[in-house]
C-alpha cells in the first residue's frame, strides 16, 4: 500500500484549521535531525526560535542571538522540513525599524528558507508588521512574555494579569491582526485572557503557558524531551512515559490535537 501524499502546511492551512476547530501542534527545532523526526510525526509547523541562544548556545537569555545565527539554523532545519510550515524568529534588535525588519526578514527567507517570520511586541510593531505583510512576508506576532525584553520586564513573569495590561494586550492583538499578522503567539498569559484574545481574532493563536483555549500549542523541544534544567511550569517531559524521542513527539502532537495538553498544571490564572 502506498502512503498518502502529504501536502505542505501553509498559512492558509493554519487559518482553515482555526475555522474548523482543529488544534495546531508546533515545536522548536534547530537542526536537521530533530526537524526530520518532527516532520515525520506530523507537526504542523516548526519554529527556529531565538531560544537557540539558551538551549543550543548556552546563554542566559535570547538577547545574544544574531540574524546570522537564525539563518544558519533555519537553513539546517529547512533541509528536513518537507511538510511542516517553517517559521523563524527575528532576533533582538534586528527589527528596530520597518525597513530593517524587511531587510532581515528577506535574508531569513531567502538564505534560510523560512516560510514565515515571528517578531515580539505589541503596538510599537504595527507599522513593522504592515511593512512586512505589504511585501509578502507572512508574520506571526508574539505577545505576553516576550523573552527579548526580559531585562525590561524584570525576569520571566506572567504577563496580562492586571486589568489594564490585559485590555492593552487584547487591543494590541487585534491591531496586529489588522496590520496583517497571520498568527499570534501568546506566551505566559492567563488562561481567560488567552481565551478572550483567541475568540476575538480571526487568525490562529498559538499558546505556550496560555491554556487549551488557544488554537494551537508550541513547546521548546528540549523541554519536551526532559533535558532542560529547571524547566518552566508550562512545559511537560513527554519522554518519561514514551521512551523514545519520536514517540514523545507523537504523544505531544496527539495530546495537543485532543486538548489533553496543556492541563491546568501547565497554565496560569
Amino acid at each position: 500500500m502506498t502512503k498518502p501524499i502529504k501536502r505542505r502546511v501553509t498559512v492558509t492551512t493554519l487559518h482553515n484549521m482555526k475555522k474548523k476547530g482543529e488544534k495546531i501542534a508546533s515545536l522548536t527545532a534547530y537542526d536537521a535531525s530533530f526537524a526530520r523526526v518532527m516532520d515525520d510525526q506530523g507537526v504542523d509547523f516548526i519554529l527556529v526560535g531565538d531560544s537557540l541562544g539558551m538551549v543550543i548556545q548556552g546563554h542566559e537569555t535570547t538577547v545574544p542571538v544574531s540574524v546570522d545565527d537564525i539563518i544558519y539554523h533555519t537553513k539546517a532545519v529547512a533541509t528536513s522540513c518537507d511538510t511542516a510550515l517553517l517559521m523563524a524568529d527575528l532576533p533582538f534588535m534586528s527589527y528596530t525599524s520597518p525597513q530593517q525588519a524587511l531587510t532581515n526578514a528577506a535574508r531569513i527567507m531567502q538564505e534560510g528558507g523560512a516560510h514565515m517570520i515571528k517578531l515580539e511586541g505589541g503596538a510599537p510593531q504595527i507599522e513593522t508588521v504592515r511593512q512586512l505583510t505589504h511585501h509578502g512576508v507572512p508574520v506571526c506576532a508574539h505577545l505576553g512574555l516576550t523573552p527579548q525584553s526580559v531585562h525590561k520586564l524584570g525576569g520571566y513573569r506572567v504577563q496580562g494579569r492586571e486589568q489594564d495590561a490585559a485590555q492593552q494586550m487584547l487591543e494590541d492583538a487585534v491591531a496586529l491582526q489588522n496590520a496583517g499578522a497571520d498568527m499570534v503567539l501568546l506566551e505566559c498569559v492567563p488562561v481567560q485572557l488567552a481565551k478572550d484574545i483567541t475568540e476575538k481574532l480571526s487568525v490562529p493563536t498559538i499558546g505556550i503557558g496560555a491554556g487549551t483555549d488557544c488554537d494551537g500549542q508550541i513547546l521548546v523541544l528540549q523541554d519536551l524531551i526532559g533535558i532542560t534544567p529547571n524547566a518552566p511550569k508550562f512545559s511537560k517531559d513527554f519522554m518519561v512515559e514514551n521512551g523514545t524521542i519520536p514517540k514523545a513527539i507523537k504523544a505531544y502532537i496527539d495530546d495537543v490535537k485532543s486538548s489533553d495538553f496543556p492541563t491546568e498544571n501547565h497554565c496560569f490564572v
